[in-house]
């Protein structure tokens, strides 16, 4: 499959990572299904990375002609996807720094100097806690509360 399309000087077995800017394009632009599944795998795999910014570009020239509507829908829910995991990760970690602490969610808030109802939408995914908050977080869980 080293050139499926014509005046393409790519090698389409190579990772789609590896693809020169006009593969991606010509790919986007009068490609085939399996050639845009190796695409959507790559945007899949790092929403904000090389492929995924090769394919914005490419649709930014091809849109609004072929799949490039279609490629613009799949960056956009592999980013929403990708942050959702995120949110996920950290309300873990949230609820796990409580578990350890020993205490109430409600002793705990105040042992980092938060209320109990933020705290609980960080425990729950709703908010993700800023980074010094998650650092207040990760340390209440090290210092045993002042008595």
């Amino acid at each position: 499959m080293s050139t499926p399309l014509r005046n393409v000087d790519a090698d389409f077995d190579e990772p789609v990572e590896q693809w020169p800017f006009e593969a991606v394009l010509a790919a986007v632009d009068r490609g085939e299904v399996t050639l845009w599944s190796r695409l959507i795998a790559g945007i899949r795999a790092d929403p904000w990375g090389a492929v995924a910014e090769r394919v914005a570009e490419a649709i930014a020239i091809a849109e609004p002609y072929g799949v490039a509507p279609l490629m613009r829908e799949v960056i956009a829910k592999a980013i929403n996807d990708e942050e959702r995991l995120e949110r996920e990760q950290i309300a873990q970690r949230v609820r796990g720094a409580v578990a350890a602490s020993g205490m109430t969610q409600a002793q705990f808030a105040r042992r980092i100097g938060t209320s109990a109802s933020r705290l609980s939408t960080y425990v729950n995914g709703r908010v993700v806690p800023g980074a010094t908050m998650l650092l207040r977080i990760e340390r209440g869980v090290r210092s045993p509360p002042a008595r």
